[in-house]
């Protein structure tokens, strides 16, 4: 286990180091955002055995393959080992709690994830805790016993939602973002402190190579779209950017949409625009019908690594080792369920201000 944490840093804190774990870590989302930030992450845990090679290869962490479920303080003792103080960081998958996922509630698994984050809580006692989720978890009964059990470890609480568009992510992405702390009151950066411009589409994916449906880069196996049906192909060429499946003539439009229930649903089968941040970049992101995935110039759906891009990835970021085959559904998972990379970064300068103002205070 990596030692790095044990060393006091000239990062934001002038005296306390920290080291943290990561639950839930994915393909090193929330890692890399800390590590930029400045906070040495010393740990990674997931279930999924996809995240292995790209968490470990980008990140200087350990990773621990494991259900969280299965997770005991033991396992994090190493990687909190010598540290001043502790960070227990997660994002528990959000699917459950998603406006988008009609059917899921308590009987779903992964509904309780965040009572084992809890249990961890209790049993390592981090004096520092961030976690991030989808808006929808405030309003379920296991979030608020969740905070309620910070308190009770006379943790200070802070919870806010964001779009981590004002923060300079070239997206819009609205999410759920809490910091506890038992050093004093914490918040999370305002965006005028964070001294980020809002970035658009062009910025963040203009340069990269143009490509056709269906082909890939040869200098970026990761740079690659997927396939259109001839139907589909025509669909995008009518396509404008910003607009809808409302903008094309009546014989492309889908039977779905003709009928009532379906012209509430504007925003698939949609371009994006070079002048705007992206939508939400979800699980799907790769196929032009699932949401405004559509280049805003290309005749294509945006391509793996532009989705890892808007996602704030850094553009050389590994997901697959060299000669892997590489699966869009695979990749479009780890990428769209990830935290952005960008809002682990303000994520990370917000504790390092905290502990940095508490260091001076004692």
């Amino acid at each position: 286990m990596s030692n790095r944490g044990t060393k006091k840093k000239k990062t934001g804190s002038l005296y306390s180091s920290i080291s943290a774990v990561d639950l839930f870590c994915g393909a090193g989302g929330l890692t890399c955002g800390l590590e930029k930030a400045g906070i040495s992450v010393n740990l990674g845990i997931d279930i999924d055995p996809a995240c292995i090679y790209p968490y470990s290869t980008n990140n200087d962490a350990e990773f621990l393959l494991k259900s969280v479920d299965d997770v005991k303080a033991s396992d994090l003792s190493s990687a909190f080992k010598n540290a001043d103080l502790k960070l227990l960081a997660g994002c528990a998958p959000c699917q459950t709690f998603s406006l988008y996922n009609q059917k899921a509630d308590s009987s779903d698994g992964r509904w309780w994830l965040l009572m084992q984050f809890s249990r961890l809580i209790r049993e390592t006692a981090p004096e520092l805790v961030t976690m991030e989720n989808v808006p929808g978890l405030m309003e379920q009964d296991v979030f608020k016993k969740f905070v309620d059990d910070l308190e009770k470890q006379k943790y200070h609480v802070n919870f806010q939602i964001v779009n981590c568009a004002e923060y300079g992510l070239p997206q819009q992405r609205i999410r759920l973002v809490l910091l506890a702390s038992k050093l004093g009151t914490i918040k999370l950066l305002n965006t005028k402190e964070f001294k980020r411009k809002p970035k658009t589409v062009k910025e963040a994916i203009g340069k990269l190579p143009s490509i056709e449906a269906g082909t890939i880069d040869t200098k970026d196996p990761l740079h690659q779209s997927a396939s259109l049906s001839e139907i589909n192909y025509k669909r995008i060429l009518a396509s404008k950017p910003g607009g809808t499946w409302r903008d094309w003539p009546k014989k492309l439009v889908a039977s779905c949409h003709s009928k009532k229930s379906g012209k509430t649903y504007p925003s698939v089968y949609g371009r994006m625009s070079w002048d705007e941040p992206a939508p939400t970049i979800t699980t799907q992101f790769f196929g032009f019908g699932n949401g405004r995935f559509g280049h805003p110039e290309q005749n294509r759906a945006i391509s793996l690594r532009e989705g890892a891009v808007l996602q704030s990835f850094p553009k050389k970021y590994k997901f697959t080792a060299p000669g892997e085959p590489i699966s869009k559904k695979t990749l479009g998972r780890l990428i769209g369920n990830a935290v952005p990379v960008k809002l682990g970064e303000v994520i990370g300068k917000s504790i390092l201000k905290h502990v940095t103002e508490y260091d001076a205070s004692v």
